[in-house]
């Protein structure tokens, strides 16, 4: 699988991209998890013209939370800004968000892609919105839901964002067992997916790295119509 038929050519104007993720995109990075290079997202990225690609990719990542001594979303992208970053973002966060919620956080959804989107500024981000196949407990698709309604209102509010729409893309077939994580094919079409809606978010223009002109919306029917929503 090399990308969409309908995306086929498309490229994006971040030719930089920090990848910011938890263990649902380590099937993105990991040869043990997808063992065809071609296949995973480096490859993808440089499909659609990422030239300076950094995977920051940690099981058990949120933006708040901390395990093991492993650094939460929030302090990656300080450091990677404090060393002098600038370019695209993709934040593929909010699944252990979502379940830190449930548990009892009192850092709600709308709070912590706020505390995300003031550090990166007005830098692009495209966020991958969250999905389980899990009828109860803290990763259950309910609680998916409500982080992915706070990602479109956040996308109201900040110029620079956007939303693809993973959740509507992602089959039941591609999950594994435990209704989080997925099989090797899904991961391929995970990777190409979040490949493709970079270049549909963000389209390579002539001499527009990073400086884009992208009209605010206002409401939550403009921010799918506007192309907030990237599918």
């Amino acid at each position: 699988m090399a990308g969409s038929a309908t995306a086929a050519g498309a490229r994006t104007s971040c030719t930089s991209v920090v990848h910011i993720g938890d263990s649902t995109s380590d099937g993105l990075v990991l040869p043990a998890y997808q063992p065809q290079a071609a296949l995973r997202i480096p490859a993808q990225y440089r499909r659609v013209g990422v030239v300076h690609f950094i995977p920051e990719v940690s099981g058990a990542r949120s933006i708040v939370e901390t395990w093991h001594g492993f650094p939460n979303g929030y302090t990656v992208a300080q450091r990677l800004i404090h060393h002098g970053y600038h370019g695209c973002w993709v934040l593929a966060l909010g699944t252990n968000d979502a379940a830190d919620v449930a548990v009892g956080s009192t850092v709600l959804p709308a709070a912590r892609i706020t505390k995300m989107m003031r550090l990166i500024g007005g830098e692009p981000v495209l966020w991958v919105n969250v999905k389980s196949v899990l009828g109860s407990g803290p990763y259950a698709e309910s609680r998916m839901r409500q982080w992915d309604h706070a990602l479109l209102q956040a996308c109201v509010q900040y110029p620079s964002m956007r939303v693809y729409n993973w959740a509507a893309v992602a089959q039941r077939s591609w999950f594994v067992p435990d209704g989080i994580h997925y099989t090797p094919p899904g991961y391929a079409h995970r990777s190409a997916g979040i490949a493709d809606a970079l270049a549909r978010a963000f389209p390579w223009q002539p001499g527009a790295e990073f400086r884009f002109q992208v009209a605010a919306v206002t409401s939550w029917e403009a921010a799918a119509s506007q192309g907030c929503l990237v599918s």
